[in-house]
């Protein structure tokens, strides 16, 4: 494997940055930078601007499918008609935590719950970061369900510390594993694999 093939990225958010970042070390790419656009809406109107870079450097974005089209392949085409070769836009099936629910075992260690409960194809669910939360109720850990659970009539849809506990857990998190279980990650992957080689 090539090791320090640079690369620059763009994100919705901080949990986004942490399982880029995963996945960059996962195949032997180094970081220049990595935007974090602060939400969905800001990333689609920055992406312009990244595809521009994108004709002197390589470039990825990832971005959550949500319920915004019927397919990963639609958003493509709407967000970036005209791609530059270096940019590789990238769109997780629903959200970025389908992917980190695909590595079972791990994440049913780190939030203290048995196997079972963490879905046997996490791409195929409706809302994974509502899951997450919701699987984390039944933590036998404290923490777990006190920092990822969404106090009563807080009107959070998820705990003071789930986003500190999800970049804790995407630096543990097997991405290989993972690819295994999420085809929308797997083909990520591929594609990452293939920047300056």
């Amino acid at each position: 494997m090539a090791l320090n093939r640079y690369v620059s990225g763009a994100v919705e958010g901080i949990v986004d940055d942490a399982v880029l970042r995963r996945m960059f070390d996962e195949v032997g790419l180094t970081a220049l930078t990595i935007y974090n656009a602060g939400g969905k809406q800001s990333l689609r109107q920055r992406i312009r601007g990244f595809n521009l870079a994108a004709r002197y450097a390589d470039w990825v974005v990832v971005a959550d499918l949500d319920h915004e089209f019927p397919c990963a392949n639609e958003m493509v085409q709407t967000w970036l008609p005209r791609r530059n070769r270096r940019m590789r836009l990238r769109v997780a099936v629903r959200e970025i935590e389908s992917w980190l629910l695909s590595d079972r075992e791990r994440l049913a260690r780190f939030l203290a719950v048995p196997v079972s409960r963490i879905p046997l194809n996490p791409d195929e669910e409706d809302d994974p970061k509502r899951l997450i939360v919701d699987v984390a109720r039944r933590s036998t850990k404290r923490a777990i369900r006190e920092g990822m659970v969404p106090r009563p009539r807080s009107g959070r849809s998820v705990g003071t510390d789930y986003t500190a506990l999800m970049i804790e857990f995407a630096q543990r998190w097997n991405v290989r594993v993972a690819c295994q279980v999420s085809s929308s990650l797997d083909r990520t992957v591929q594609r990452l694999g293939e920047i300056g080689v």
